[in-house]
């Protein structure tokens, strides 16, 4: 048995080094969002692939693969439930990774680099046919690295399964139709009531006038009221708020608009929802399955939880009304709690930016992106076609056009990166987070109770327990079985939107 142990001491180091030689390519691409210098941009792209290449290596080398046989031969009582896990995952991933050459790994990350810069200007310049190139080389690589592991003929099926393994094209299909479904008519029925609102000249509020550097302040407070570890994190600016790092070293982006705070607001309590996932993973096995997430939609789950049924509820605004008060007293002067607490839940039939989408529209964009991305891969939507097909489909479940490309195809940051498949996760996300909200206010009674008077120690202790240390133990299906009792499905996001918006 003491072999067979060090064997797996040897495996634990070795994957261990694999992912410190990721979370230093993970700094680069945050600094590269947050501080890099116009000019260097190109450089980047080397230092990227460079990276990647080094990253493969480790993650491919033949000393892995031996210390994983050795793991697996093992006899049956030589490893515990937990570093079965770990070999089984460890595996799957080395299998993956020697299969793809090294060439194109680095050729995906430094278009990666590159893509990201083309897409930023082209956004500015609202100029889809500047940046179509750069997608067209990343649907290339993703067919390119599907024929290499066995799916050349089903290449969308390998872009979900990266982000959520186990998941395909086919199962997501299921679950959009029956949200499809019944949001459709619940989001008619909701515009059709925002219009009449509108009428009778009950627009949205207008918050204008918020110091940027008091919104920091306040964000920062916030987020770490919440449970995000400021002393293994921080906050910083970038075009597209994301959430990067790992373990100890946690990067949260925002964007920040004197004349949209709750913007910034909701934006920063989304990442910092996947941070705290990120920081209560299990630090001592870094590396291994143990310490990573279940899948993009279980993180989504996280950041959609907090961002959604906590941060607009009443009675979380029963808490962060007077801190909002006290840091903006002049823009907030007239302005009545019932005014605020309408604005963080205002309904805005036919908006356009996935990111400042209400709940109740929110999930539409998601289908729309999921529609044209299965159509990308199987070959009958071009890249060309990209814009016309967005704005109809757009028209389709939104109810209009965008007026631009810079609020149509062109929005989000996911596709400079080759990251096609992960858009489904946020809606796959938003349905776990209403399963699992409904599974803490049962086992948590008076949960909101704490909202109300600050305190979030309880909700973020039973996720932890519940979701956070189980790391990649079982997939996001297995995961709301054995947490709710019930199987993913849309009927619990579909409760609560009707609950709090119907």
């Amino acid at each position: 048995m003491g072999n067979e142990l060090a064997a797996y001491a040897d495996l634990r180091a070795r994957l261990r080094r694999a992912h410190v030689l990721g979370s230093v390519a993970g700094l680069l691409g945050w600094d590269e969002q947050v501080n890099l210098p116009p000019g260097a941009a190109a450089q980047r792209g080397e230092q990227m692939a460079l990276m990647a290449g080094l990253e493969h290596a480790e993650a491919s080398a033949p000393a892995l693969g031996a210390a994983i046989a050795a793991c697996e031969a093992a006899p049956g009582d030589a490893l515990d439930k937990d570093a079965r896990v770990v070999v089984a995952a460890a595996r799957r991933d080395y299998d993956r990774a020697t299969k793809l050459p090294a060439e194109l790994v680095s050729e995906k990350a430094r278009l990666s680099s590159e893509a990201y810069h083309a897409w930023a200007a082209a956004r500015a310049a609202r100029d889809f046919p500047a940046f179509a190139p750069f997608l067209e080389k990343h649907l290339e690589i993703a067919r390119r690295e599907a024929e290499l592991l066995g799916y050349g003929e089903r290449p969308y099926d390998l872009a979900i399964d990266r982000h959520d393994p186990g998941l395909d094209a086919a199962r997501i299909d299921a679950l959009f139709a029956e949200l499809r479904a019944g949001l459709v008519p619940l989001a008619r029925r909701i515009d059709a009531r925002a219009e009449e609102a509108r009428a009778r000249g009950e627009g949205p509020l207008a918050l204008k006038g918020f110091d940027v550097g008091a919104q920091r302040e306040l964000v920062r407070r916030v987020t770490a009221r919440l449970g995000f570890d400021y002393e293994r994190g921080r906050l910083d600016v970038s075009l597209h708020p994301f959430c990067g790092g790992a373990g100890d070293d946690l990067r949260l982006t925002t964007r920040f608009d004197a004349d949209n705070p709750l913007d910034a607001l909701y934006s920063s309590i989304h990442e910092a929802g996947h941070g705290m996932y990120e920081q209560g993973l299990a630090r001592e096995h870094a590396g291994t399955a143990l310490a990573q997430a279940a899948g993009m939609a279980a993180h989504e789950s996280q950041s959609r939880l907090w961002e959604n049924q906590v941060a607009r509820s009443r009675a979380f605004w029963r808490w962060l009304e007077p801190e909002l008060r006290a840091a903006f007293p002049g823009p907030l002067a007239g302005v009545s709690g019932e005014q605020l607490h309408a604005a963080a839940n205002a309904v805005e039939p036919g908006g356009m930016i996935r990111v400042d989408a209400d709940e109740v529209h929110y999930n539409l964009h998601i289908l729309l992106r999921f529609d044209l991305e299965k159509r990308l891969f199987a070959g009958t939507l071009r890249v060309a076609e990209l814009p016309e097909a967005w704005d109809a489909l757009c028209e389709e479940l939104l109810g209009r056009r965008p007026a631009h490309v810079g609020e149509g195809v062109l929005q989000d940051v996911h596709w400079s990166g080759g990251a096609f498949g992960y858009f489904p996760s946020y809606t796959l996300g938003n349905m776990m987070a209403a399963q699992l909200w409904a599974t803490a206010r049962a086992k948590l009674p008076g949960i909101e109770d704490d909202f109300a008077r600050g305190e979030f120690d309880r909700l973020l202790g039973w996720l932890r327990a519940e979701v956070h240390a189980r790391g990649r133990r079982e997939d996001a299906f297995a995961l709301t079985r054995r947490v709710t009792g019930g199987e993913l499905g849309a009927g619990a996001l579909l409760g609560y939107l009707e609950e709090r918006y119907g």
